[in-house]
């Protein structure tokens, strides 16, 4: 029932076809993460890598290949998750039915952590220098652990009850840290391993951490598993994994996970943090050179047949799209439980995940006004945007659930035609300035800083979008190459972004003081001034991930015939949004192409992966 390790679970994904084995030699820098990206966007299976350049230790990837073989991993555990969710959900339900009282006890003892006698995880030590360095995108900072299940406990509540577990990105080598001693701990706000630094730092004691590579798939899902404060992620790993998940106590540090193929112990350097990164990372960036922990190493240990899992980040989707998509399968039922009135919330994960959130919601308030405008709407976009990780959210569009029962989520096109056809300008724009974004997100006005938009939609259709050019369209000088991305979405190209005297670049708001609101272009709820209309409208993917990762509300939202009213800011014609790459943006994910062709000469040879390739 689930597997107790990584190498059980290497052996059934092999019996099942759902694995490949790559013999020769495979080079960890570059080359290794380059496979990966192929094979996942080709619907490819897990990759073992048996031969690693300059490394003893084997590595896999693709374990969560798609949501399919995410389901494969945990399928005799999945049902006992979903009835936790439904009992989370309905508690009286173990009143009115013993045998799923006693189906519930059963799994609360699977949530209790136990004690491993023979810790295999132990068994051999070794050092940072040894260990896979693995290199994903050109112009990282170093090597990465990037499928690490970081352990942490808070000094003041210690125990496993009371601990962390987050996947943490992990920066083995370069940078300024002492080779083969010192490695980088990056982690983001809304995170609960900084509780238990700040926690650490105000005692005055050591904060010590463990990092686990390896063992049961169910730690690394569980490290990203958005469970309510107060609730151990080892005890949904061991729901997830169908067996209690086992641990050594060392006298001298913290609980150490018998069957991860790794463990990293050390202590974080109080008050001393060292530049981190650059990071090729999940919204399709790199993440900048910033300032971290650092986490002074004491003990390297691996299991026999040790096998180092690693996944690759990068402009969506990429494998970690399975972790989001499993994840809302499990908890979507749980958020109308926590903001009365919502349906439904997804976070879009071609849109970087946390810069575009969208939600279905109720709007039951003076049902007896005929003039529906959003007001519960307002209540449930707030409550979502106090929730969490979805307090990330740059975006956040909302619709009423009454105005058209079939509305769905994950019918992303419908969705949006469904909002711009109904949202109002001049009333259901609402701003959130000077407040908290995603640590990886560059748009904003600095690191974890920016603002939010909500945009919400009640009601009738007000207006019927455009699926051509109006013969009449005029643009102002220097904007051209007008491409429809959707119906009612107009991509333009803008001039190049510049900045003269520490001013800021006003070519959005002098296209929008040029065109009048009675000009034929307003017929287009949306306007998005890029770099390149073309490739906007070129997919969908495209138009969420430009307009999306590239603007800050506050900053970059404008529109035709724009006031401002009593604090409150709107605009009479379309809604403009400068999507322009800009000085301070991060720099996009381009693989190296010399590394490409190497891949491509790999696929020429033949051989099980070449189709994938």
């Amino acid at each position: 029932m689930g597997y107790l390790n990584l190498r059980q679970c290497v052996d059934d994904l092999a019996a099942n076809d759902r694995l490949i084995r790559i013999d020769d030699e495979v080079d960890p820098h570059l080359e290794a993460a380059e496979i990966q990206r192929r094979v996942y966007a080709r619907g490819g299976p897990a990759i073992y890598f048996a031969k690693v350049r300059g490394c003893q230790f084997p590595m896999v990837s693709n374990l969560f290949a798609s949501l399919e073989q995410a389901r494969f991993l945990f399928r005799d555990t999945l049902e006992s998750v979903r009835e936790l969710v439904r009992i989370r959900i309905d508690p009286a339900s173990l009143l009115r039915s013993p045998w799923r009282a006693i189906s519930a006890g059963w799994t609360a003892w699977s949530m209790l952590p136990t004690t491993a006698w023979f810790p295999a995880v132990t068994e051999h030590e070794t050092s940072i220098r040894e260990l896979p360095q693995l290199v994903s995108w050109p112009g990282d900072g170093g090597a990465f652990i990037t499928l690490p299940a970081v352990y942490s406990e808070h000094v003041d509540k210690p125990g496993i009850m009371q601990s962390n577990l987050g996947m943490y990105r992990v920066q083995l080598s370069g940078g300024s840290y002492e080779p083969n001693r010192e490695i980088g701990l990056h982690y983001q706000i809304h995170r609960g391993i900084g509780v238990h630094h700040a926690a650490a730092l105000r005692a005055g004691k050591p904060f010590r951490v463990n990092i686990f590579v390896g063992g049961s798939p169910a730690m690394p899902f569980s490290a990203v598993m958005p469970l309510p404060e107060g609730l151990a992620e080892v005890t949904f790993a061991g729901v997830l994994a169908g067996h209690r998940i086992p641990f050594v106590y060392p006298t001298d540090g913290l609980p150490i996970y018998s069957e991860a193929d790794f463990c990293i112990t050390g202590t974080v350097v109080p008050n001393r943090n060292l530049p981190e990164g650059p990071f090729g990372d999940h919204l399709g960036y790199y993440a900048k050179v910033h300032d971290f922990p650092v986490l002074k190493v004491e003990k390297v240990y691996h299991r026999s047949g040790a096998i180092w899992p690693f996944t690759i980040v990068g402009r969506p989707p990429q494998e970690d799209t399975t972790f989001g998509q499993l994840i809302h399968e499990l908890t979507g039922p749980v958020i109308p439980t926590v903001v009365h009135g919502i349906k439904e919330v997804h976070a879009v994960d071609a849109a970087g995940v946390h810069p575009l959130l969208t939600a279905i919601g109720s709007e039951r308030y003076t049902p007896y006004n005929p003039r529906r405008r959003p007001q519960e709407l307002l209540t449930q976009a707030h409550a979502l945007l106090g929730q969490g990780q979805l307090s990330l959210a740059k975006y956040l569009l909302i619709a009423a659930a009454d105005d058209d029962p079939q509305l769905d989520l994950y019918d992303l096109r419908r969705f949006l035609e469904h909002v711009l056809a109904r949202f109002d300008p001049l009333r259901d724009l609402h701003f959130h300035t000077c407040t908290t974004i995603d640590t990886l997100d560059y748009s904003g006005s600095g690191l974890n800083e920016g603002s939010k938009l909500v945009i919400a939609a009640v009601g009738e259709r007000r207006r019927e979008l455009p699926r051509e050019l109006p013969a009449s369209l005029r643009l102002p000088e220097g904007f051209s190459e007008p491409s429809i991305c959707l119906p009612g979405v107009l991509a333009i190209r803008g001039p190049e972004w510049r900045t003269a005297m520490g001013e800021r670049d006003r070519a959005v708001e002098r296209f929008c003081r040029e065109i009048a609101p009675s000009e034929a272009i307003n017929a287009f709820p949306l306007i998005v001034i890029t770099d390149d209309s073309h490739f906007l409208a070129r997919s969908l993917e495209n138009f969420l991930w430009v307009t999306f990762t590239r603007s800050n509300p506050a900053a970059d939202v404008d529109g035709i015939g724009a006031f401002t009213h009593e604090k409150h800011w709107g605009c009479t014609g379309s809604l403009v949004i400068d999507a322009r790459a800009k000085p301070h943006h991060a720099a996009p994910l381009i693989p190296d192409p010399e590394v490409a062709k190497k891949v491509d000469a790999r696929a020429a040879r033949g051989g099980p992966l070449a189709k994938y390739l």
